[in-house]
């Protein structure tokens, strides 16, 4: 391989471990249920390993395509039940080569520093995490809800989310109900009256 060859090399992902695991240690190669290979990395390593990935030469993770996150309770496999897992899809443009990470956040402290100062789409990846799963990304600069009312209560992925009632007196329904006529709710003005039907008894 000649060296200009050698500068955009798109490297497997054992490579990529070795390389991540020079300067974080802790990272460990796992393999989810379907085979796809990933890095667990400590909270706590993670800017240090992100900063690492995206600024190595041989390595330049320059996008982050996703970032997302699932509720590990009552999950069958799950070595630790009480956490969040934060996951973390990155590409490189250069080398074309892809790695994914995965940090577990417990539950009773769901913390996360934010990657939102390295990849700047993490910005909302995040926001998306905290509003749905109630992760917290530390040093992120605006972290509110994205997608629920801001005065919405609790994060409706997580498996022990109980769904209210109603929403500022509006019912709430889950999959499978339905109204049998629209709910009516105080000030509404009352429902036109039904149309007479014409003689013989048809519309």
């Amino acid at each position: 391989m000649t060296q200009a060859a050698a500068q955009f090399a798109t490297l497997p992902f054992a490579t990529l471990a070795e390389r991540a695991r020079s300067v974080c240690a802790a990272a460990t190669p796992r393999t989810t249920d379907n085979g796809q290979p990933f890095l667990l990395v400590p909270a706590a390593e993670l800017p240090a390993l992100a900063k690492f990935l995206r600024d190595d030469a041989a390595l330049r993770f320059d996008a982050l395509s996703d970032l997302t996150g699932f509720d590990l309770l009552k999950y069958p496999k799950a070595e630790t039940p009480d956490a969040i897992a934060v996951l973390y899809l990155l590409f490189s443009y250069r080398h074309r080569h892809r790695l994914a990470l995965r940090v577990l956040a417990p539950r009773a402290l769901c913390t996360v520093p934010t990657v939102s100062a390295l990849w700047p789409a993490a910005l909302y990846f995040e926001r998306e995490v905290f509003d749905l799963l109630g992760v917290t990304f530390t040093g992120h600069p605006s972290l509110h809800r994205i997608m629920n009312p801001a005065d919405w209560e609790g994060h409706p992925l997580r498996k022990d989310y109980v769904y209210p009632d109603a929403y500022h007196g509006v019912p709430h329904l889950r999959e499978g109900q339905h109204f049998e006529t629209n709910p009516r709710r105080a000030g509404d003005p009352p429902p036109p009256a039904a149309a007479p039907k014409p003689p013989g008894g048809h519309a």
